[in-house]
C-alpha cells in the first residue's frame, strides 16, 4: 500500500475497522466510477480510505501521512511547538487547512506555517486527479505535495502535518480530528470551478455531494470533537449573483409592510458549484445558531496571480497557475493567451463585473480571520475582494500591459458559455477585512507586467488546444462527457 505514496513518507494507521456489507457497498459507491483509482484487483483506492483486499478480508484503514527526511521516523504524535510571552509558554494556534495542496490552500498552509502557527494539511489530492481526466495541466510544474512540505521542511526548519483523505468520509475525518486537535478549521476542501460543475451530470452531482457533504462533516466533526474551534470557510462572491441594489456583507437589513428586519442576503447562484457554496452557507448558519459553533464565511472575489513569499523560495514551493477554460480565472488567463499570442477571450459583451483579489491578500485575509475569531454561535461573513473590475476592463489592462513588454495583444468576443447577465450594476461592500487591518495589493502596472513576465517565462508549458472554452451552461447533459483530447 505505501507504494502508492511518496518514499519519503511515514505512514502511520490510525483505525481499522472490518466494514459490514451495507457500508462497502455504500463505499464503493460514494463516487462515480471515473472517481476511483484502481491499480490491481487486490487494491482499491477511493479518497476516502485505503482498501486492502486479502482473500475474501476487507478492511478499511484510515492513513496518515508524516513527510519526513528519508533517514527519520515519524514520532508517534505530532510535536508541540510553544512560544514564550510575558505570560510564560503558550502553544501556537493549531490550524488544519482542508485542501491545502490546491490553489489558495498551499499558499494559506505555507504563510501560516511561516507566521509560527502550526499546521496541517487535509487533502485527497483529487484536485490532481481532475487534470488527469481532462487532459489539463498547470502551467506552471508542480511537485508532489509530499516533496513540497519536505522542502518546506528543508528551507525553514517548520513541519507541516499531512493527512491524506477524503472529508466525505467521516471516520478519517474524525481520526485526523483527533489526532491534530485544531483550534481552528481553514476549508479550502472544495471542488470550486463552475465550469467543472457543468460538464455533466455526474460532475455535477460529484460538486454538490464533495462540498455538501464534506462541509456537513466538517461541522459535525467540530461539534463532536472541537467545540471552541473557529471554522474560516472559503466562500465566493458568485452566491448573491448580480443583483440591480449594492451587495451587502452576508446581511441585509429591509423593511416591509411597516416591519423591519435583518436578514441574510439573497442569494442568486449561476451555477452547480456556486450553488453547493449557498448550501453550504445555509448550513453553516444553522449549526452556529443550532450548537453554538463559531465561523467565518469568506466569499471570495477572483483570485489572479501565483507568488506569494513563501511560495517564491523555491521552485518546488511552486503554486499551480490554472489557464484553462475550466479551472482558468480571467486574469490569469488573459496574461497566458498574451504571452503565447492568442487572442483574449471576452465571453459575450464583456460587461460582467466582479471583486478580484491577489492570491497575497488570500492569505493575509485568512490569517486576519483567524487572528480575530467569531463569537461562540456567531456566523460571520466578510465579502473578500479588494477591486472590481469588469470583463473588458481586464482585457483593456492587460493589452496596455503586454503592448509595454512587446507583446502584439488582441482581443475578441466569443459567445458566452455561461447563462449570466452581460451589462448589469454591481457594488459590493467590502470594509470589514479593512477594518481588521487587511493591506490590499492593489492591480498595477508593475503586477501586471509581473504575471505576463512569468506567463512568458513559462509558455513552452501552454497547450493552446485548452484556452477556448469548452462547457457550456446550456448544453449540459446526462452522459459524462470528455472535454478535450
Amino acid at each position: 500500500m505505501a507504494h502508492l505514496l511518496s518514499t519519503s513518507c511515514s505512514l502511520k494507521i490510525t483505525s481499522c475497522r472490518k466494514p459490514h456489507s451495507k457500508q462497502l457497498n455504500e463505499s464503493s459507491n460514494a463516487f462515480p466510477a471515473y472517481f476511483s483509482l484502481k491499480t490491481t484487483k487486490d487494491l482499491y483506492c477511493p479518497f476516502g480510505s485505503f482498501v486492502v483486499q486479502r482473500g475474501k478480508q476487507r478492511r478499511i484503514c484510515t492513513v496518515r501521512a508524516t513527510t519526513l527526511p528519508l533517514d527519520q521516523e515519524a514520532p508517534t504524535q505530532p510535536g508541540s511547538v510553544f512560544h514564550q510571552n510575558s505570560n510564560g509558554p503558550s502553544p501556537p494556534k493549531r490550524v488544519m487547512v482542508i485542501g491545502g495542496d490546491g490553489y489558495c490552500g498551499w499558499a494559506t498552509a505555507l504563510h501560516l506555517s511561516n507566521k509560527n502557527y502550526e499546521v496541517a494539511i487535509v487533502d485527497n489530492l483529487v484536485r490532481r486527479l481532475f487534470d488527469h481526466q481532462l487532459g489539463l495541466d498547470s502551467l506552471t510544474p508542480i511537485s508532489s505535495i509530499h516533496n513540497r512540505i519536505r522542502r518546506w521542511k528543508s528551507l525553514t526548519g517548520k513541519s507541516i502535518q499531512l493527512y491524506i483523505g477524503d472529508i466525505c468520509d467521516f471516520e478519517f475525518l474524525s481520526e485526523s480530528f483527533k489526532s491534530f486537535e485544531p483550534d481552528a478549521v481553514v476549508h479550502f476542501g472544495e471542488q470550486r470551478s463552475a465550469p467543472y460543475s457543468m460538464i455533466d451530470r455526474s460532475r455535477a452531482v460529484f460538486t454538490q455531494h464533495n462540498n455538501v457533504i464534506g462541509t456537513l462533516n466538517v461541522l459535525f466533526a467540530i461539534k463532536e470533537f472541537r467545540e471552541q474551534c473557529h471554522l474560516v470557510k472559503l466562500g465566493t462572491m458568485g452566491e448573491y449573483g448580480t443583483p440591480n441594489i449594492d451587495i451587502e456583507e452576508g446581511y441585509i437589513t429591509i423593511t416591509h409592510n411597516g416591519r423591519t428586519d435583518t436578514l441574510p442576503y439573497p442569494k442568486q447562484a449561476s451555477s452547480f458549484y456556486h450553488l453547493s457554496k449557498v448550501h453550504d452557507s445555509n448550513n453553516i448558519a444553522f449549526t452556529c445558531k443550532a450548537w453554538g459553533i463559531r465561523a467565518t464565511d469568506l466569499n471570495q472575489g477572483v483570485v489572479y496571480g501565483v507568488r506569494t513569499d513563501e511560495t517564491e523560495m523555491h521552485e518546488e514551493l511552486c503554486n499551480r497557475f490554472d489557464y484553462d477554460g475550466v479551472f482558468g480565472t480571467a486574469l490569469n488567463r488573459f496574461c497566458v493567451q498574451a504571452a503565447v499570442g492568442h487572442p483574449l477571450t471576452v465571453y459575450g459583451k464583456g460587461g460582467q463585473t466582479r471583486g478580484y483579489l491577489d492570491i497575497r491578500d488570500t492569505v493575509q485575509c485568512v490569517e486576519l480571520a483567524i487572528a480575530n475569531p467569531a463569537q461562540r454561535g456567531e456566523f460571520r461573513v466578510f465579502n473578500q475582494f479588494t477591486e472590481q473590475f469588469s470583463v473588458n476592463d481586464l482585457a483593456t489592462l492587460v493589452t496596455k500591459a503586454g503592448k509595454k513588454l512587446g507583446l502584439d495583444v488582441q482581443t475578441i468576443s466569443v459567445p458566452n458559455p455561461r447563462v449570466e447577465a452581460e451589462e448589469h450594476y454591481y457594488n459590493a461592500k467590502h470594509t470589514k477585512l479593512i477594518e481588521l487591518g487587511l493591506k490590499p495589493h492593489l492591480l498595477s502596472d508593475s503586477l501586471l507586467d509581473s504575471l505576463l513576465n512569468f506567463a512568458v517565462k513559462f509558455k513552452d508549458r501552454v497547450d493552446t488546444k485548452q484556452i477556448m472554452p469548452s462547457v457550456s451552461w446550456r448544453k449540459i447533459g446526462v452522459k459524462p462527457k470528455t472535454v478535450s483530447a
